[in-house]
């Protein structure tokens, strides 16, 4: 669907010889990859301007641009080439996955929250392609740029689009949602992530809760029914309270864990879930919701959710040294995401000593110490040692030492040193979680451990 022809009735305004019309073209988003035919999208940024690579683009086979007006265009283009004329190319990028989402016309599934996004669309997906053409997120092509690149790069024939929204601040969800039109939109949590310049947790809610501004007339919006900042949407007409709680549309009950597998029951019907957690049961309930409302089987859902493929370092179990356990969820973290897998360790059993790796929790702004010491404070037995790493996260190991637990507790200023550490709890009678922001790196301290 996406020709040259498509291309310029959308930006009418190009220079360029348009010599075959029916050329579909595929998106370029980085000059330096070959791509066949494509569409090089040059966005600006606050220390870039990507028009400068237009060459490069060419030479690994751009055929067309979204092109700033305000730039030259080069005399060393080829005739043929497209220059799409806009006034900004982000907002082109933007306008033009508005219209292709609308051609194709799929059903649309919108998942933001402060936690869980990734996991929940990873579970949403695996389930609803068990009866429609899927597509989805892929990494974290969450935000302005990434989820219209997201939109653009389904197959003209899909019939479900599973997009996640990240936010750090006020508007941006308006954006997207307004884009992707949902026919369901998922909260999936209210927690600290960019409290910094959200001021609150109730800013983040009235945040999260933009994503009802682009949620079709007759769309659903279903919500963690638990979290008392979203009671107000409770009433609405279109709302699915999901949780734990028994006033909640849909009641999670009876979780456990066997093995390394999550049960638990909706409805007097039984689920099992191949992660680890009480939260990510709530996440099944989406999915489960959703998938009903798409008309699947209860064995389709529960095949859906058996066969789902986790995005890397989220909760990943693996074997490291000596038949060590590690369990690496180091792909973000928030303060309630990183007690809520605390408390998945305590009750995994088998292992005589339960070890967790610590580093910060970023964007708290003035909350750092304060959310840091809450996650010291629900530290306790199982848990045998706490080692943690990095500015804020040594309020944790300091809250631990405070309260007077009876674990061992101990802040490391060098990486090596940890990981001498770490390399002496190597056996099979020991689990290790690690879990940090994204920025802290933490699967380096995975890696090390590994056979």
């Amino acid at each position: 669907m996406l020709t040259l022809k498509y291309l310029t009735e959308i930006f009418p305004e190009y220079k360029g010889n348009l010599l075959d019309e029916n050329c579909e073209v595929n998106l370029m988003m980085d000059s330096r990859e070959k791509v066949n035919h494509g569409l090089f999208i040059p966005i600006i940024g606050e220390r870039f301007d990507a028009h400068q690579f237009i060459e490069q683009a060419i030479e690994n086979g751009a055929v067309a641009a979204l092109w700033d007006r305000t730039k030259t265009i080069p005399s060393t283009a080829p005739d043929s080439f497209i220059f799409l004329l806009v006034d900004n190319t982000t907002e082109a990028l933007q306008k033009l996955a508005k219209q292709y989402r609308e051609d194709v016309n799929p059903i649309v599934i919108g998942i933001t929250g402060s936690n869980g996004k990734t996991t929940t669309k990873d579970i949403v997906s695996s389930v609803v392609k068990k009866k429609y053409r899927t597509h989805h997120t892929e990494g974290n092509f969450n935000n302005e740029i990434g989820m219209p690149i997201t939109i653009l790069r389904m197959k003209k024939n899909t019939e479900v689009l599973v997009v996640e929204m990240g936010m750090s601040d006020f508007g941006e969800i308006d954006l997207l949602t307004k884009i992707a039109q949902p026919d369901f939109a998922i909260i999936t949590n209210i927690g600290e992530s960019h409290i910094e310049y959200l001021g609150s947790r109730e800013g983040i809610a009235k945040a999260k809760l933009e994503i009802k501004n682009g949620l079709k007339d007759d769309g659903k919006l279903l919500i963690d029914g638990d979290e008392p900042l979203l009671e107000q949407c409770k009433n609405d007409h279109n709302v699915v309270a999901i949780g734990f709680e028994s006033e909640n549309d849909v009641k999670v009950e009876n979780v456990e864990y066997v093995k390394q597998m999550t049960t638990f029951i909706i409805n007097e019907k039984k689920y099992e879930l191949p992660i680890l957690g009480k939260h990510h049961a709530k996440n099944a309930a989406f999915a489960i919701k959703i998938g009903e409302n798409l008309g699947l089987t209860y064995e389709q859902i529960l095949s859906g959710l058996k066969s789902v493929q986790q995005t890397n370092m989220r909760f990943e179990w693996l074997t490291g040294k000596n038949g060590v356990a590690l369990i690496n969820d180091a792909y973000n973290a928030s303060p309630t995401s990183m007690k809520a897998a605390i408390e998945v360790l305590k009750q995994i059993s088998g292992y005589k000593q339960k070890i967790v790796v610590l580093g910060d929790i970023l964007e708290l702004g003035k909350y750092n110490e304060t959310f840091h010491r809450s996650v010291g404070n629900e530290i306790n037995s199982p848990i045998d040692i706490v080692y943690t790493y990095g500015e804020g996260s040594r309020f944790i190991s300091q809250e631990i030492i405070d309260q007077g637990k009876n674990i061992i507790s101990i802040h490391f200023d060098d990486k090596n040193e940890l990981i001498k550490k770490l390399e002496e709890h190597c056996n099979e009678e020991t689990i290790i979680l690690f879990k940090a922001s994204r920025g802290m790196k933490f699967e380096q301290f995975v890696e090390s451990l590994l056979e």
